[in-house]
């Protein structure tokens, strides 16, 4: 879970180190930021030298140490060293301003657009070409989220998307099922929220996660937050407040937002005594990597999985990631690109899973699968996944690669953060009283597409 600037902090950041300095241009009077085609410096037959320093990327766990390891012997004598923790955009921004920028950077992929776009990271069409990354593997809405305006800036690494989780005997006490509360029918949810739901014993009976899951909401009902080519914001759209009003009516009858979410925080979400365990929360839609933790943690907790559905009953999943992007003017871009190919194709992402497999399998658990950006990886590692033989988790890890096939994004845009803040600035305007939901999302409109109109005139006009 990364942290994401806010928008004034991201624009007044980018504004103080790029403005005298950006690459990247839509306009046919600038150069086109370096890609390295004409060095010819993307060589998979190359032998490699120099350094490699990453900026956001750490060997966390196994999934990342033996990639790592993996990477590291086939960049032979290139010396690698990782900056950890989150991509720190303030200090990537100056680097690149001053001139001195990291290798290869590892960031969000709703962080792409911006960077694209302010000339911060450069496209990867020879990158690509060169070192045989084969794009095709990869899924579409991943692929998606790192092409900026027809090119692609980034390479994507895991991929996160959304389940139905539920106390399966709290449902079952009040006659209700997980088809009741996998988000098809909203009137169903509604009704099972109030069934389940005892404020008084701080029993909260459905959480429809804000702000964070409006996109998936207004997906789910039909629509998407902003246009397919990304320049124009769909925040007022009917269909978008339809789905703020219904997901915020889901706290309004639990006592208001400010009260679900003091039982929310006060959960032992990590720990044994975890909502579900302690039958404090009836469902939620959460990411899949919550599966893991339940299963290491509570493991005899009553649980049923889902999908979350659409109104057609079709599976659906908000996807979200991160993703390998290069800076401009970095001194080894061809060090960095193939770090990306190794780190990503699929025998990397096969020996990361057989090595995360053993572990699980020595510790009497089940390996639940990894989800990737890369189609061919995820098809490849769950012939990996055997069954437990324990319905619940079985049931847990179909509905986690049946959602990951059904998964939409949202595209990349040159005003990420702004468009983002905008509408999660709505959102908690909602939540916490101070407007309605129409007035709230016309007013987030505006902001949203005036930083989409201002920054995309930039890139067309070749200022980036």
């Amino acid at each position: 879970m990364r942290h994401h600037l806010t928008a004034t902090s991201l624009t007044a950041a980018l504004a103080l180190t790029l403005a005298a300095c950006a690459q990247g241009s839509g306009g046919d009077d600038q150069d086109p930021a370096p890609t390295g085609d004409d060095a010819g410096q993307f060589d998979p037959e190359a032998e490699l030298s120099g350094s490699l320093d990453i900026l956001g990327f750490g060997a966390g766990d196994e999934v990342a140490t033996v990639r790592m390891e993996r990477a590291e012997e086939i960049l032979g004598d290139v010396e690698v060293s990782l900056t950890e923790g989150d991509l720190d955009i303030q200090q990537f921004l100056s680097a690149v301003a001053s001139g001195e920028p990291p290798e290869l950077i590892y960031a969000n992929r709703d962080q792409i657009g911006t960077f694209a776009s302010r000339g911060a990271i450069i496209p990867l069409t020879g990158c690509i070409e060169g070192e045989g990354i084969r794009t095709e593997d990869f899924r579409e809405p991943a692929l998606e989220q790192v092409t900026f305006d027809g090119e692609v800036y980034g390479i994507p690494e895991f991929n996160s998307v959304q389940l139905t989780m539920a106390n399966s005997e709290l449902l079952e006490a009040a006659g209700l099922s997980v088809e009741d509360v996998n988000g098809s029918d909203w009137d169903a949810v509604t009704s099972a929220s109030e069934a389940l739901a005892d404020p008084g014993a701080g029993v909260i009976g459905y959480d429809s996660k804000l702000p964070e899951f409006l996109p998936l909401w207004a997906h789910v009902n039909g629509t998407d937050l902003i246009s397919e080519d990304g320049r124009t914001a769909q925040l007022d759209d009917p269909a978008v407040v339809e789905a703020l009003e219904w997901a915020v009516g889901i706290y309004d009858a639990q006592g208001g937002f400010p009260a679900v979410k003091a039982v929310r925080d006060s959960a032992d979400f990590f720990g044994s005594g975890n909502q579900f365990a302690s039958a404090t929360l009836g469902a939620m839609p959460m990411e899949q990597w919550y599966v893991n933790v339940l299963n290491d943690v509570s493991p005899d907790a009553p649980l049923v999985f889902d999908t979350v559905r659409d109104h057609d009953g079709a599976p659906v999943a908000y996807a979200s990631g991160s993703a390998w992007a290069i800076p401009a003017d970095t001194e080894n871009p061809a060090a960095a690109c193939r770090w990306a190919r190794a780190m990503t194709e699929v025998d990397a992402w096969v020996a990361a899973a057989e090595e995360r497999k053993s572990i699980r399998d020595g510790e009497g658990k089940p390996f639940t699968g990894l989800l990737t950006g890369n189609q061919a990886a995820d098809d490849a590692v769950a012939e990996l996944v055997e069954p437990s033989g324990e319905e619940v988790w079985d049931s847990a890890v179909e509905a986690m690669y049946e959602a990951n096939d059904n998964t939409f994004s949202l595209p990349a845009n040159p005003a990420d953060a702004e468009f983002k803040t905008a509408w999660q600035d709505a959102v908690n305007r909602v939540l916490n009283g101070q407007a309605e939901p129409a007035d709230s999302l016309a007013q987030a409109q505006e902001e949203a597409q005036a930083a989409l109109d201002e920054r995309w005139a930039a890139w067309d006009d070749g200022e980036g």
